[in-house]
């Protein structure tokens, strides 16, 4: 995904905007995010907070334990509910962005499927790209 990359609400309430190129871009099966999408999965597109600059109205959060005890806040347009991005108290140094949130969503390139235990048999997901049961570990440097 090409930079600056920038994206917000449906109302136009929230707006932000991405200095740097995404550090993950992938599909998340996991039942949380199933029903925070109402879809088959989040497309997600991670980024530093630090290349994250919102601006405009400020979002309502909703906040739910993860399966593995971290808190997740989902952030959303409280005028038109759109979700716009959460932080996983996993990594809470990330910003993890909804792809349908972005002006283009047609840059979005989802590089692995994670959870997908939990995904549906309707759900057809793509065999090229790498699939997870689970959350992969992470890579340690």
């Amino acid at each position: 995904m090409k930079a600056p990359f920038s994206g917000g609400c449906a109302c136009g309430a929230i707006r932000y905007e991405c200095a740097n190129p995404p550090v993950y871009m992938g599909n998340c099966h996991c039942e949380h995010c199933q029903q925070a999408t109402g879809s088959a999965y989040l497309p997600a597109v991670a980024v530093p907070e630090g290349d994250f600059a919102l601006s405009g109205s400020e979002p309502g959060v909703y906040d739910r334990p993860s399966d593995k005890g971290h808190n997740m806040r989902r952030a959303f347009c409280t005028e038109c509910g759109s979700p716009v991005f959460l932080i996983n108290g996993a990594s809470p140094t990330l910003r993890i962005i909804y792809a349908g949130s972005l002006d283009d969503p047609g840059q979005y390139r989802p590089r692995m499927n994670i959870f997908t235990a939990s995904a549906h048999p309707w759900d057809l997901i793509d065999p090229d790209i790498p699939q997870s049961t689970g959350m992969p570990e992470r890579r340690r440097s």
